[in-house]
């Protein structure tokens, strides 16, 4: 059981990562647009996506650690933890 505990454990911090990652890359991405000039709209939009994603990643985030939670047998169905921090919220 161990070894599937740190499993999810690395697939969650792989997912964090990933889920942190994203919007930044989308922002950067919207940046560069914004500064070349090419579609100020685009750029605006992109800004936007990247603020759903961030929220929608913490949303993510938090079901996947309850899961992983439960199949380490917690059966406890709530958390105190604060998954703001894990994006920079």
């Amino acid at each position: 059981m161990d070894s599937e505990d740190n499993t999810l454990d690395a697939l969650l911090a792989d997912i964090a990562r990933l889920i942190n990652q994203y919007p930044i890359a989308i922002e950067r991405q919207a940046g560069f647009i914004h500064a070349t000039g090419k579609d100020p709209e685009l750029a605006e939009k992109l800004m936007k996506a990247a603020d759903t994603m961030r929220d929608s990643g913490n949303l993510y985030l938090t079901w996947a650690k309850h899961y992983a939670s439960m199949a380490k047998g917690n059966t406890d169905a709530t958390s105190d933890e604060d998954e703001t921090d894990d994006f920079d919220i």
